[in-house]
């Protein structure tokens, strides 16, 4: 799938391989790597479509794009840093889009890889300002960052959650990470012994259940 196109082959390799190549400068990307980005991202947005259950959801070219570009960027940046700081704010710009539903998931088809980005980082120098950009843009699309450890104690959970495709998508990655800071927030945990029922020990036996919330439960059985 190599296009000759560093931003392309950077997005090809990370999710069909899960590796980069680090060219030696931070390359401009083109409108037309734009399009094909778009291209590929849609393809690939209706592929996963089949886990969401539901057809109600369309893909947003925008936020797949500037998703792509924030990912390109971010993994040059981990080693290409020279005369890049003055940019920084240029190479990783905030969403100008509406982050509703569509453009989370759109979005999350590049960001899923930041967090993995943001923890190299930290291993090189832990004041690096890239961090704080990268660690802003996963509040915001903190689907993408599930397993980062991120301040989301101002959310109204069960405002972001009442979706319920992106409910059902968003405590499955929760479960697949063991993200135990998400899981014992009282609310989402409720969710999860309901999802698990009887099974629970199959699924993630060392949770932690709320007790008020257990005895709530036996006492409606």
């Amino acid at each position: 799938m190599q296009t000759q196109s560093p931003f392309l082959d950077t997005l090809f390799l990370l999710r069909k391989e899960e590796c980069i190549t680090i060219f030696a400068d931070v390359k401009q990307i083109s409108p037309k790597e734009e399009q094909e980005a778009a291209e590929y991202f849609e393809t690939e947005f209706e592929k996963e479509r089949l886990e969401f259950f539901s057809d109600q959801i369309p893909f947003d070219k925008e936020a797949a794009v500037w998703a792509a570009k924030i990912l390109y960027h971010s993994v040059q940046l981990y080693l290409v840093r020279e005369n890049t700081e003055k940019d920084l704010v240029k190479l990783i710009p905030d969403f100008k889009g509406k982050p509703d539903l569509s453009a989370k998931l759109s979005a999350d088809l590049s960001l899923r890889f930041v967090p993995q980005i943001v923890v190299a980082l930290k291993n090189v120098d832990a004041d690096d300002p890239l961090i704080q950009l990268l660690e802003t843009i996963l509040k915001q699309f903190h689907y993408s960052g599930v397993e980062t450890d991120l301040e989301l104690e101002h959310l109204n959970w069960e405002e972001e959650l009442k979706d319920t495709t992106y409910r059902k998508l968003y405590l499955e990655r929760i479960v697949e990470n063991r993200t135990y800071r998400l899981a014992e927030i009282p609310y989402i945990n409720r969710l999860l012994t309901a999802e698990f029922g009887w099974y629970k020990n199959i699924f993630w036996k060392e949770l932690k259940i709320n007790k008020a919330q257990e005895n709530e439960t036996r006492d409606g059985i």
